[in-house]
């Protein structure tokens, strides 16, 4: 079928569809590549999801379900010949149920729409991303995403109580439970939770909903080690005062690079220490918020060897302080391209795994002094390269040993919140252990005989 023949039919499934030239025009997100396909599609329920997909699997086209387009492994990209299941017409929340703390969410619907939803009834969905604007439910699903809150509420794997999906041969599983307690056999719906659209396509969401606090205090701390930030966020997790929301660790070479990208004043903020804690507290009232934040930094001070501090006197100071931490972005700008990786180490071997690195990818190239930050409290570290790159996958080859060597065995893991797309598939095939590898191939087989959705993303298409 050539592409005009293609449009004209899929413009019977639905009227929402872009060709390829139209969408040269649009913005196709983080990676260039996601609007590689011949045509995307944007279907207005769940109705005509299920005829696409039939319309897909009858003609033997590869179908790439994409929510914002926030990815940063490439589990959206797309090439001529597929076909883009744009969910954001389902964009809507359908329900929130203040007693059981429950929403019921359209796939397509952003991470900031739930939240306002939710903060309207005084809850708040448990899980926030820098990306919260674009970000859309039914992706932070796929790629079970996790954001500066999971240390205290889990990824979104956790949140979800139930979902619906469409299955490659256009059934629907159906399991909107709303419950938090359910032992009835096979809790199929993980299945789906990181999967990024290999297994079905995700139409609707019950999430788990918590109170909100009334208000929040945020500071920035200079400390000597990733240990001294964790002994400041051990106190913090044993206040009764207030609720320790936001952990965030930036290393100094980081925060500098960024204040400078920022414009930042000189002097404006604390940076003169080999590590910065972002702490957020959150309280009933802003003026307890701060009195707990300040409180319980005078009386860690001297245990944790705390270097410098400010507790921000105002939103827009608190926001400086997020800026510094959320546009990484301009990390981006500074360098073409270059090399990024998202990690967990457990908790006690922060200190000795960033030591590690630093060395190890010094012996690759004396140039290389990595730009390091990341979630501590759960132990999830973002690390990118100061080159321009893209490097040489050998050279990528290399610097994933560096990084990845022995993480598994420890405890942790190679990719902590980006999911695997194609960026990290031959890490994934080379680090995660091979019995998975072969029970993921088989549940793919299953499910997916044709490999029909999003093919070659997490596992290989061969």
């Amino acid at each position: 079928m050539n592409d005009t023949t293609l449009i004209t039919e899929l413009r019977k499934v639905t009227g929402k569809v872009w060709d390829q030239a139209e969408l040269a025009g649009r913005d196709p997100g983080f990676d260039q590549r996601n609007f590689g396909a011949s045509a995307l599609v944007r279907p207005a329920d769940i109705a005509e999801v299920v005829a696409l997909v039939g319309f897909c699997a009858a003609h033997g086209l590869s179908l790439v379900a994409q929510g914002g387009r926030t990815g940063l492994t490439g589990a959206a990209s797309t090439v001529p010949g597929q076909i883009i299941c744009d969910l954001g017409a389902m964009n809507r929340v359908e329900e929130i149920d203040p007693l059981a703390r429950v929403a019921i969410v359209q796939a397509g619907t952003p991470l900031s729409t739930l939240q306002e939803a939710a903060l309207a009834q005084g809850l708040d969905p448990g899980i926030d991303l820098a990306a919260r604007g674009s970000c859309t439910i039914g992706g932070m699903v796929s790629t079970n995403a996790g954001g500066i809150m999971a240390f205290r509420n889990g990824t979104m794997r956790h949140r979800v109580l139930g979902l619906e999906a469409v299955l490659p041969d256009g059934s629907v599983f159906s399991d909107l439970t709303r419950v938090l307690k359910t032992s009835a056999g096979y809790d199929l719906k993980h299945l789906f939770i990181g999967a990024e659209g290999t297994l079905g396509i995700v139409t609707r969401v019950a999430l788990r909903l918590d109170p909100v606090a009334g208000a929040s205090a945020t500071a920035l701390v200079g400390v000597p080690a990733a240990a001294s930030a964790q002994r400041i966020v051990r106190h913090f997790l044993g206040s009764t005062g207030a609720s320790l929301r936001a952990a965030e660790i930036l290393w100094h070479r980081f925060a500098i690079a960024m204040n400078r990208m920022l414009g930042f004043a000189p002097g404006q903020l604390p940076l003169d220490a080999p590590c910065l804690l972002v702490l957020e507290l959150g309280a009933d009232s802003i003026e307890g918020a701060t009195s707990a934040l300040e409180d319980g930094l005078a009386a860690i001070w001297e245990e944790a060897g705390i270097i410098d501090g400010l507790v921000a006197s105002s939103q827009a100071q608190a926001s400086t302080i997020w800026r510094l931490r959320e546009e990484t972005e301009m990390i981006e700008r500074m360098h073409h391209l270059p090399p990024s990786f998202d990690v967990s180490v457990p908790g006690g071997d922060i200190d000795a795994y960033v030591a590690r690195i630093e060395a190890g990818l010094k012996r690759i190239d004396a140039s290389y002094a990595p730009y390091v930050f990341g979630h501590l409290a759960d132990g999830n570290l973002h690390i990118s390269i100061n080159t321009d790159g893209p490097v040489s996958h050998a050279l990528h080859e290399a610097i994933e040993d560096v990084l990845y060597a022995d993480l598994r065995e420890s405890g942790g893991s190679f990719s902590a919140e980006h999911g695997v797309g194609i960026e990290k598939r031959d890490a994934y095939e080379r680090y995660a252990d091979p019995v998975k590898q072969a029970m993921a191939r088989a549940i793919k087989g299953v499910i997916d005989p044709s490999n029909m959705l999003n093919p070659g993303k997490v596992i290989s298409s061969e």
